[in-house]
């Protein structure tokens, strides 16, 4: 090695502070995470009780999953959802109990059905989402509009593992 390699390359205690300072960043970003996860967790719950008293947040997901989609196989939504199939039939059958969701015949395959929501769901859900629509809204509305759109391209990156 040169005597200018030598000089380019960061001393080994410089890297260790470097790797120490980034580690700590992380953990922050680790904690925060943690700090929202939490806030969103009482959001879905409350939202669950709104649109039936009792609902599991995991029906709920379920639920609005089958709402966004508009109409989906049950076999799609488990692999969307990553859930066990059993456990997936109980619940769109509770939903369907409920009147949330209905099974219409699927024109593509005539051995399946697919999902939606009914009017009475998507009812209940636009009143279950009512109090915390403009939550986000508000939580930035001092935000200048170029940071906002710079957390969702760091949040994007992060979540489809592209390099910013």
């Amino acid at each position: 090695m040169s005597a200018s390699d030598t000089e380019l390359a960061p001393a080994s205690g410089e890297a260790d502070d470097r790797l120490e300072a980034r580690s700590r960043a992380v953990r922050a970003l680790e904690a925060e995470f943690g700090e929202l996860i939490n806030q969103f967790r009482r959001i879905i719950t409350d939202n669950a009780n709104r649109v039936s008293p009792g609902m599991l947040p995991g029906a709920y997901k379920v639920f609005t999953t089958i709402a966004r989609r508009e109409s989906v196989t049950q076999t799609a939504l488990a692999e969307h959802l990553l859930v066990d199939k059993g456990q997936l039939s109980r619940t769109v059958r509770e939903l369907e109990r409920l009147g949330l969701v209905e099974r219409t015949p699927d024109p593509s395959d005539g051995r399946s059905s697919l999902l939606s929501a009914t009017p009475f769901g998507r009812e209940r859900l636009e009143e279950a989402r009512g109090p915390q629509e403009d939550l986000l809204l508000r939580s930035l509305e001092d935000w200048p509009e170029e940071e906002i759109r710079s957390l969702t391209r760091l949040l994007h990156a992060l979540t489809s593992g592209v390099r910013p």
